[in-house]
C-alpha cells in the first residue's frame, strides 16, 4: 500500500463556473479574427486550457441555437423546449417593456401554452407529411 496523500493546503482549487454560450461564441469569433489564445484568456479571465477547449468544440458551439443565458449544450433537450424558451423570453421582455408585472405563475402558464401550440403545429406537419406520402403511393 502506498503512502496516503494528505490534504495539501498550499493547493488552491478554482471555483467551477459555467460559461454562457454567447460568451463562448464571442471567444470563437475573436479568435477567428486573429486574437491569440493567451490574449483571450487574459481578456475573459479564464485559463488558456479553457479557451482551447472552447475552440476545440467550436463547430458544436457555432451550430448551437439556444436561448440567451444557456450555459450547457445537451442532446437531451428537444428543439421544442429550446423554441419555447426563446418565445417565452421574448414574451417576458415585451411585458416588462410595456410595464406589466410578470409573476412566476404567469410565466409557467405561458410556457405551457407555448409548448402546447408548438406540439400541435408539429403534429399537424407530421399528419400533412403522412397524407402527402400516402397520396403518392395510391
Amino acid at each position: 500500500m502506498g503512502p496516503k496523500k494528505g490534504n495539501d493546503s498550499s493547493k488552491v482549487k478554482r471555483k467551477s463556473t459555467n460559461i454562457m454560450i454567447d460568451v463562448k461564441k464571442e471567444i470563437i469569433a475573436k479568435h477567428e479574427n486573429g486574437v491569440r489564445v493567451s490574449d483571450l484568456a487574459t481578456q475573459f479571465g479564464m485559463a488558456k486550457s479553457t479557451i482551447c477547449t472552447i475552440l476545440k468544440n467550436r463547430e458544436t458551439i457555432k451550430k448551437a441555437d439556444v436561448a440567451r443565458g444557456v450555459t450547457v449544450i445537451t442532446k437531451q433537450r428537444s428543439q421544442t423546449i429550446e423554441e419555447v424558451e426563446k418565445l417565452l423570453l421574448i414574451w417576458i421582455n415585451d411585458n416588462i417593456l410595456a410595464g406589466n408585472s410578470v409573476s412566476e405563475g404567469m410565466i409557467c402558464e405561458k410556457a405551457r401554452r407555448l409548448h402546447d401550440d408548438l406540439v400541435k403545429k408539429i403534429l399537424v406537419g407530421v399528419v400533412i407529411l403522412m397524407f402527402s406520402k400516402l397520396a403518392r403511393v395510391v
